[in-house]
């Protein structure tokens, strides 16, 4: 398994001349990541940058989720800088599993490190972004919850509000939520699950309630996609003001769409995880909704 992990870093890395590989110690566990630096970084001494965290899913690596999303190609075009984490056992704790408040300490992990990127880099401290997929798409919901005061907004795909986040709640501080989701998943479930985690609909309107959103702000539009794809994409969205919003929630619902992250290639190695979009490129929409929130 360490030789097939290293190879897959390699790889990634030959493929990144840009990424590193790091470490940061936390507590007892010496925990790794990867960082991303475009190479804008250099050209513009002066310029402080974005940093969007990209969580794996549950049995992925940091690396793999690095090459699945292909979100360096992003990075480059858009200037910001991408830190990929790796999960203990290639888990986060979102209180499935393990205790919330005893299990690993992800979200102590999180914190430690993104204070550790912003005295290493040049970093936008009021511009901190963390986008997942699957068990990292949950996982971006308990930052949401619980580091409202460092991240500015959050991007989960393939993954909806878990009960026990949702039952840790106690901060009112508004944040940015975007949530992608395959109505054909059939590893999270769009309808949801009982006693595990909300549906898509009703996560959305969680936090469209959160940020104090009015049902008449709410609004529902279709993009300019390719219609010969085998996927069509329609989307909800919700502004706390049309002309100067804030805080944002957005449901985007990939009709048909699987457990994947839409643009992406193909990556079911073997496993049932259905159809992946290439009516849209998910980098590009989940960095344009990014752009929109900073921190107060």
């Amino acid at each position: 398994m360490k030789k097939i992990l290293s190879f897959i870093l390699l790889l990634a890395l030959t493929f990144s001349a840009h990424a590193q590989v790091k470490s940061l110690q936390h507590k007892e566990e010496k925990r790794r990541y990867i960082v991303y630096i475009p190479p804008a970084y250099h050209e513009d001494i002066n310029r402080k940058f974005p940093v969007v965290f990209n969580f794996h899913g549950g049995g992925m690596t940091m690396a793999e989720q690095m090459l699945y999303t292909q979100m360096n190609k992003t990075a480059d075009k858009h200037g910001f800088i991408v830190v990929y984490p790796q999960g203990i056992k290639q888990d986060w704790n979102v209180g499935f599993g393990m205790s919330y408040k005893e299990g690993s300490d992800d979200i102590g992990f999180v914190d430690a490190l993104l204070q550790h990127i912003q005295k290493e880099y040049r970093t936008d401290t009021g511009k901190v972004y963390a986008t997942g997929l699957s068990r990292g798409g949950f996982f971006c919901y308990r930052i949401a919850v619980e580091l409202a005061h460092r991240f500015a907004a959050i991007a989960a795909v393939g993954a909806t509000l878990p009960e026990p986040v949702m039952q840790h709640h106690n901060d009112k501080k508004k944040i940015g939520v975007m949530l992608t989701h395959g109505t054909a998943d059939k590893v999270v479930l769009f309808e949801g699950k009982k006693d595990s985690y909300l549906s898509a609909k009703d996560t959305f309107h969680y936090w469209r309630k959160h940020n104090q959103i009015p049902d008449t702000a709410t609004r529902s539009r279709k993009p300019v996609v390719d219609t010969a794809d085998i996927s069509e994409v329609s989307i909800l969205e919700t502004v706390e003001d049309q002309a100067h919003a804030r805080h944002k929630t957005m449901l985007l619902t990939i009709q048909e769409g699987g457990h994947t992250w839409a643009g992406a290639d193909s990556f079911n190695i073997g496993l049932p995880i259905g159809k992946t979009s290439q009516q849209i490129n998910l980098n590009e929409s989940i960095w344009q909704f990014f752009r929109l929130h900073a921190l107060d």
